[in-house]
């Protein structure tokens, strides 16, 4: 959006002036959940452990069987929960206080059998959290059943997930993040008809595995219990809720405004200039 001064010279409007004060507004919200804390602190909370000394808590056994359960884990959530209608629940339940219902009973479950209680109902959780996030693209206006919506339905795993290490995404930042994925599968409407691609289930995976990882070692605590599981997959499930939304947010606004436009204001609100 440009302007011309009486000497003829054009000057351009910065970029969060040319959004609409409610979607200024939404986008700020979805900044600062995309840009802020990782649900690292929850797990910690929860556990009542600082987070490094959480990260130390998982036997070495499991850290090694950790990797290959996140990917099968990954791999059951898609082949359930992708094709469905996310919002479809029994006898017309709320479909956000059903997955925290469901989450709940399987996070009890599994702190009920310990450690490798919880790594079984793996797969479980996270098909109602791939579910959850379903429903939240949805209510964007997206159709989750459409290939490149569950492309982006998964990568929502990655995306609210801190980069690591051994992270191929090393950059940090929602747009870094969407920008590697989107390289990784740039032909997501035809790449996914028939499954998974491997590469790109490896990505999300790298960073999955990392949450994961401090989900167990927060019901590796001795006196997690069943309470804790329960407690510990609804802060789990509120995390990528809130990511998901946040995410399918922006979509929708730049599928109304431009992706340009709404990158800058993105960039300005996460820089704090909102002038």
């Amino acid at each position: 959006m440009s302007t011309t001064s009486s000497e003829g010279a054009s000057t351009t409007l910065p970029a969060l002036l040319t959004l609409p004060e409610d979607a200024q507004l939404g986008l700020a919200k979805a900044v600062a959940t995309l840009e802020g804390p990782s649900v690292a602190a929850r797990l910690a909370a929860i556990a009542g452990t600082p987070i490094e000394a959480l990260k130390a808590r998982l036997p070495v056994n499991v850290r090694d069987q950790v990797d290959g359960a996140v990917r099968k884990a990954l791999e059951k959530a898609w082949s359930t929960a992708v094709g469905t209608e996310p919002r479809r629940t029994p006898f017309g339940i709320d479909v956000a206080w059903f997955h925290r219902g469901v989450a709940a009973a399987s996070g009890a479950a599994g702190g009920a059998f310990g450690l490798l209680g919880t790594v079984a109902e793996l797969p479980f959780s996270t098909t109602v959290l791939l579910r959850q996030i379903a429903a939240e693209a949805a209510a964007a206006g997206e159709d989750p059943r459409a290939p490149a919506t569950a492309a982006e339905c998964m990568a929502v795993f990655a995306i609210g997930s801190p980069a690591n290490t051994e992270d191929d995404m090393a950059e940090t930042g929602y747009f870094a993040a969407r920008i590697a994925l989107a390289q990784m599968l740039p032909n997501a409407a035809s790449s996914l008809v028939s499954g998974l691609v491997p590469g790109f289930l490896g990505a999300i995976a790298a960073r999955f595995t990392g949450t994961v990882g401090l989900k167990l070692s927060a019901q590796a605590v001795p006196v997690i219990g069943a309470a804790a599981g329960a407690a510990i997959n609804l802060a789990f499930l509120e995390h990528f809720r809130s990511v998901a939304a946040a995410h399918f947010l922006v979509r929708r606004l730049e599928r109304t405004y431009g992706a340009e436009r709404v990158r800058a204001a993105y960039d300005a609100l996460r820089d704090g200039n909102t002038a």
